[in-house]
């Protein structure tokens, strides 16, 4: 072969210069989405499984090869579904960064579907076992054991709560809409029922203000992340209006990173760290409020922390994709002069 056909053999297999760049940042953002993956999946394997942790790879606690064996699997995990996005980043070289954010928010989309759906069915389950427990209905409908098993937290909320989660899973993989919007209606039904019950019937329980608070939290924090890609959050703009198209793709792509995506690991490290920590002691004890007859669901209302952080996240992920893509003058990008939700 001629230098000049070594030449044109080199230019085919290297990226030139621009796609180097946008396989560096493709790649910064799978892996991070990676990694966020393998520490749910440790949390749980080490809290609600019993499985060492990492610490022993770092000369932790952790006792015997077993535990030590089990430590270096999960600290695998990192590297192995690591490797699967770089995999899969190099498999795709020439994918356009804007198709790469759609692929991620309609993750997200998935997600935030899923809980929905899971806070509505808990939502309503519960309030309606609360209601029959305070009108001392409960055990003509379940019986004597069952009525008793359903006033522990631990038991309604391994036998009642996650499976309807899980059901909300798979809803959720056959729904396509957003339902989290209809969470604001359902709020003001909530408020309203509470209005007719104490000023027209008089009667009021503490598991009707529950109800409000644990779809309220939902909404606010389910939403956050849409409300993201809708350019919906109040942005200070003194300056952001006047910028060319260009500088703010990097104005976004910084601010994604430095800003955004930071925060998001701060939430998920600080609250999801321990077993003590202020998103996993809740969870794992399914913690409930002092209301005798109250919703039994204080513990999921500490987790929609960790669903905010990790929705965010991967949000915030989709944005960068389409701030890079900015910045490079790609088509179909969003118009960031419009702040607010359609």
């Amino acid at each position: 072969m001629n230098p000049v056909q070594d030449a044109a053999s080199s230019s085919t297999r290297m990226p030139s210069a621009p796609v180097r760049g946008v396989i560096l940042i493709r790649l910064f953002g799978w892996v991070n989405l990676a990694v966020m993956a393998a520490f749910l999946l440790n949390n749980y394997l080490t809290y609600w499984q019993g499985l060492p942790g990492i610490a022993p790879v770092f000369g932790g606690s952790g006792n015997g090869s077993m535990a030590i064996g089990f430590a270096w699997a999960q600290a695998g995990l990192y590297g192995l579904l690591s490797v699967v996005a770089v995999l899969f980043v190099l498999r795709t070289a020439t994918r356009p960064l804007r198709v790469d954010s759609r692929c991620v928010s309609d993750i997200n989309a998935f997600l935030i579907r899923a809980a929905f759906w899971a806070v509505l069915s808990v939502g309503i389950a519960d309030a309606v076992i609360s209601f029959l427990r305070v009108e001392g209905l409960l055990e003509g409908v379940v019986g004597t054991q069952l009525t008793a098993d359903l006033g522990r937290s631990q038991f309604r909320g391994a036998y009642v709560h996650m499976p309807l989660i899980a059901l909300s899973v798979l809803i959720a993989a056959f729904t396509r809409t957003l339902g989290f919007t209809w969470l604001a209606l359902l709020v003001v039904v909530a408020e309203l029922l509470i209005v007719i019950g104490r000023f027209i019937f008089s009667y009021e329980q503490a598991f009707m203000a529950d109800l409000v608070r644990f779809w309220y939290a939902a909404l606010f924090l389910f939403a956050s992340a849409y409300t993201l890609l809708e350019e919906g959050h109040v942005r200070v703009d003194v300056f952001y209006a006047g910028l060319a198209p260009r500088t703010k793709g990097w104005v976004n792509a910084v601010g994604s990173v430095l800003l955004g995506m930071s925060m998001c690991w701060v939430i998920l490290i600080i609250g999801m760290g321990g077993r003590q920590n202020v998103i996993n002691s809740p969870i794992l004890a399914y913690e409930t409020t002092q209301a005798g007859f109250g919703l039994y669901v204080k513990y999921l209302m500490a987790g929609f922390l960790g669903v905010f952080a990790v929705s965010m996240l991967i949000q915030f992920v989709s944005y960068l994709f389409d701030a890079v893509a900015d910045i490079r003058g790609e088509p179909g990008g969003r118009n960031h002069d419009v702040h607010a939700v359609q």
